[in-house]
């Protein structure tokens, strides 16, 4: 798992917008926790198997991720495919988000990873491990593909 646990997020229902990202409330803005990547990786490589996240997973990463953000009402989320077959219950997820931040140098692409928990095949839960923009984009790459996963290819 990864660690600097900080926000924790559970399945809810949710709505979506007309490009079917997931709507979030506003959220009072807190800096982002430093992380160590030592989740089990979501899948080496996207394959037939992967598949869309549910506007429901959708929304605990968007819930997760939106007190980091300084407007997460404006926030544009890309998400990428996330194994059918889940390798274990806790698995990374990374991704990537067009939003402000609360320090400025940081808005616009923020890379991200979150440590999820999976119950039936799908995301219950998730706590954030690092979110950044800017020139630190790349650490999170970086934690990213030790696990297999590239948030640069999220759609």
């Amino acid at each position: 798992m990864l660690a600097a646990c900080a926000t924790t997020s559970t399945t809810s229902t949710t709505s979506t917008t007309s490009t079917g990202d997931a709507s979030t409330p506003d959220a009072a803005a807190a800096p982002a926790p430093a992380a160590s990547a030592a989740a089990t990786p979501a899948a080496p490589s996207l394959s037939v198997a992967d598949r869309d996240l549910t506007a429901a997973e959708k929304k605990v990463i968007v819930d997760t991720i939106a007190p980091y953000l300084k407007n997460p009402g404006s926030a544009k989320y890309h998400w990428a495919k996330f194994p059918t077959v889940p390798p274990s219950n806790e698995v990374a997820y990374c991704g990537t988000v067009d939003a402000e931040s609360p320090h400025a140098a940081f808005s616009g692409k923020q890379a991200y990873i979150v440590d999820v928990k999976v119950s039936g095949g799908h995301i219950a839960s998730a706590v954030l491990g690092l979110i950044v923009g800017g020139k630190d984009n790349a650490i999170v790459v970086r934690m990213c593909k030790e696990h297999g996963l590239d948030p640069l290819k999220a759609s």
